[in-house]
């Protein structure tokens, strides 16, 4: 059988979208299908959901302990400190504290981070201080994870399934912080 000039046979069922054979499976492989696996050029999915998540956790610090500038001689005197880290704060009252920290990456579990909320009894002893020689002692720990793709303003989910948008998150700590004081 002869072709015509300049006309290309199918090499393969990738060349031909009407050909018998089926679809190569990483062609119609979309970011919503969890159940396949994901092609080479798509690996990092998350990236920007983490992304979406850090935004959220700096928001949450920002609330909780913003970052401020004190000039020298200035003192700042709070019923409650504020301490500030690069992956959390440390509210600390005069008898409790609230800790909250950011971990990243915690494994298969949860891809987009954890973030712990603990209360604690007495004072928390933070780096480059001294250490407190009573200690603090964990009273209640919440763990949080960010909800992949959130369809509302809620981006925050607790171990026992209650959900919490940014700013309802931080009046929770800080409520968890006032039922101690």
């Amino acid at each position: 059988m002869a072709r015509a000039r300049g006309v290309r046979e199918p090499s393969s069922h990738l060349d031909c979208p009407s050909s018998a054979a089926s679809p190569h499976p990483l062609l119609h492989r979309t970011m919503d299908d969890q159940n396949k696996p994901l092609a080479p050029w798509t690996a990092s999915r998350s990236a920007k959901e983490k992304n979406v998540v850090q935004r959220a956790v700096t928001a949450l610090l920002d609330q909780l302990a913003p970052e401020r500038v004190l000039k020298r001689g200035d003192q700042l005197q709070l019923t409650v400190e504020q301490h500030r880290t690069p992956n959390g704060c440390v509210l600390q009252a005069p008898t409790a504290a609230v800790s909250v920290s950011w971990f990243s990456k915690t494994g298969k579990d949860s891809p987009l981070g954890e973030l712990h909320v603990i209360v604690w009894s007495g004072i928390v002893s933070r780096r480059g201080r001294a250490a407190n020689p009573e200690g603090a002692k964990i009273l209640k720990e919440l763990v949080l994870r960010p909800i992949e793709s959130p369809s509302t303003e809620d981006v925050w989910r607790a171990e026992d399934g209650t959900e919490y948008d940014t700013a309802g998150l931080a009046a929770h700590v800080i409520a968890l912080l006032e039922a101690q004081i």
